[in-house]
């Protein structure tokens, strides 16, 4: 059977990772999370402050420390899916914190963080067989993917979604209010960004998954998956 990349692009906190997870592990590809690349380089400017107090982002710096940020994945033998490792030390918690969720659209849409973001992501999917998710990987990242899916979903149910892990999570302070906001900011700011902004490629099956089980999802991108590969 053939190898193929499957890119999965969508709005965020429509369970992109955990679809792609998921599916990848079901037919035994690697999984590389994009978003969580991204979010990793908010986390190393939120820790080496380069924020100041009106969340305005100190470019130059991030500028000078692009190349000193390294960002892998290694396989988690409990759960059977890769962490996130900034400079070699876990953060798979820390990164998906409202604090990094606040910062993570301002640092996308820097280009030399894109650039540099998708040159190690195309290296990782040189040998295909993966399944990678964000918001450009089959319009820039691997625009000649043999299978694209566009997610999304209503946003109420996104932001209900993300606030319900954040409370699984034991983060009792965020407001429901506050989760919305933020999803329908980071919405403008993907759509609207010069670099690789948010958008379906013209190949991609959309799947709105607003109302349906996870099981059913699984089931059609398995479907979708065998149709390509036979």
């Amino acid at each position: 059977m053939k190898k193929i990349t499957v890119a999965i692009d969508g709005f965020s906190s429509c369970g992109k990772s955990t679809m792609a997870k998921s599916l990848a592990k079901n037919i035994g590809y690697t999984y590389v999370d994009s978003g969580a690349m991204y979010r990793a380089v908010a986390l190393y400017c939120i820790q080496h402050n380069m924020f100041d107090a009106t969340g305005t982002l100190d470019i130059n710096t991030l500028n000078r420390e692009i190349n000193n940020i390294d960002i892998s994945f290694k396989l988690n033998p409990l759960s059977g899916i890769a962490d996130t490792y900034l400079n070699n030390k876990i953060v798979e918690a820390e990164i998906r914190t409202m604090a990094v969720s606040e910062k993570v659209s301002v640092v996308s849409a820097i280009p030399f963080v894109r650039e540099r973001l998708v040159a190690l992501q195309q290296e990782m999917g040189r040998q295909k067989g993966i399944v990678m998710d964000g918001r450009d990987i089959g319009t820039i990242v691997f625009p000649d993917a043999e299978m694209k899916i566009f997610v999304t979903a209503k946003p109420e149910i996104r932001a209900q979604r993300r606030f319900d892990e954040l409370i699984s999570k034991g983060d009792n302070n965020t407001k429901f209010e506050e989760v919305l906001s933020n999803l329908t900011q980071r919405d403008h700011m993907d759509m609207t960004r010069k670099d690789g902004p948010l958008k379906q490629a013209d190949d991609a099956i959309l799947l709105d998954n607003s109302f349906i089980t996870v099981d059913e999802q699984m089931k059609w991108l398995v479907d979708k998956f065998n149709e390509i590969v036979v």
